[in-house]
């Protein structure tokens, strides 16, 4: 057996994809061939989920009837709700996801089969299950009563934005969501994506799948990056503070042991990348969309607050800005709370979530690595 062992699994190919490619020395994202800039700008959510899941960009009736599947699974299980509705009101949104989730798989009417067509309607609910459950949750832990999840609404973006506030959206704030949701739609095998796979790997359901990638997206050194970005940049509050702020926490890691510079409470959060090595390229797009939101919304100064930090760390490090920093910023202007960056993640990463194990699933192998033993060569029991 080959020993050769990488801590971390860096840059280990574990799986054949077809579904997201990664280029971290040019900083460049590509969903089946296409570069993110690209469909970020032009591209609806809709029809990225289409590409990712089917491989090429749908025709305009491919997208119409795709629409309108999206539109026909807009619901929220009457159990599901009735659980939520249950949780202590500090429940983590994350945590109230897993656990909808996880009975939403028992109420599904695919529960028992796993054939292809089958996870493709579990997948499309799925799609329109976790944006529902996190607008119930918000406004249930908020004291607000949630929206039905079958409001009508133009777009995937703008029902969702529908169901968090009660109201349609701007076009304006409509369009910053989409393509917020693209940005974080896929990112090839990510730890979330990864684990299900592995899930499906095993023959498990798309549901549980999907459970294992929630579970592992709470990380803060995952998705739940982002959460810990807007709480620092709130924290230091002031742009003429930020550069302090760097010197204080980069001056204080030089006393750490290598354990404690590991945890990621100890970094700065929205900086570091385990394959990017320049900038993010979701960061290059969400920069001039949190500038314009900041502006729209009053919260130009938390942007400010960005920036400054920003360059402090580019003075200072050669780490690469990630899809947390700036998305963070987008987020606040949008009013989200930062417990909650991550729900939204989630909203959109379930296209890509669906997307890899449905292609984990059409060619499928138990996924089974090995480990480097570094406990005691075999000894004798000895004498009792």
């Amino acid at each position: 057996m080959d020993s050769a062992w990488k801590a971390g699994l860096e840059d280990v190919i574990a799986a054949r994809s077809a579904v997201c490619a990664i280029d971290g020395a040019a900083g460049r994202l590509y969903y089946r061939g296409y570069e993110i800039g690209d469909l970020a700008a032009v591209v609806p959510f809709e029809d990225v989920v289409w590409l990712l899941w089917f491989g090429e960009l749908p025709s305009a009736a491919q997208a119409r009837e795709f629409r309108a599947r999206l539109r026909a699974a807009r619901e929220l299980p009457a159990p599901v709700l009735a659980l939520l509705r249950t949780l202590p009101r500090d429940c983590h949104p994350l945590d109230a996801l897993r656990t909808a989730v996880s009975l939403a798989a028992a109420l599904d009417p695919d529960v028992r089969a796993n054939d292809a067509e089958a996870n493709l309607r579990k997948a499309i609910r799925l799609t329109t299950l976790v944006p529902a459950t996190v607008a119930a949750w918000h406004r249930i832990r908020t004291g607000r009563e949630p929206v039905p999840a079958t409001v009508p609404a133009d777009s995937h973006a703008a029902w969702f934005l529908t169901l968090l506030e009660g109201a349609a959206p701007t076009p304006e704030v409509a369009r910053v969501m989409d393509v917020t949701l693209t940005l974080h739609a896929d990112h090839e095998f990510n730890a979330s994506t990864f684990a299900a796979r592995v899930a499906v790997a095993t023959w498990a359901d798309l549901h549980a799948a999907i459970v294992a990638a929630v579970c592992t997206l709470k990380g803060p050194s995952h998705g739940g990056a982002n959460e810990d970005v807007l709480v620092m940049l709130r924290e230091i509050g002031d742009p003429a503070k930020a550069e302090a702020f760097v010197e204080s926490r980069l001056g204080g890691r030089g006393a750490l042991s290598r354990q404690e510079r590991a945890n990621p409470k100890t970094r700065i959060p929205g900086f570091g990348h385990r394959v990017y090595r320049v900038d993010d390229a979701r960061a290059r797009v969400l920069r001039g969309m949190a500038k314009s939101m900041a502006e729209a919304t009053g919260h130009q100064r938390l942007f400010e607050v960005a920036e400054r930090l920003y360059d402090a760390m580019r003075a200072r490090t050669s780490l690469p800005v990630n899809v947390d920093f700036f998305s963070a910023v987008v987020y606040d202007a949008l009013a989200i709370p930062p417990d909650f960056c991550t729900s939204i993640f989630a909203t959109a990463r379930i296209a890509g979530w669906c997307a890899h194990t449905l292609e984990q699933y059409a060619d499928n192998r138990l996924i089974r690595p090995r480990a480097d033993y570094t406990g005691p060569a075999p000894r004798p029991l000895p004498p009792r």
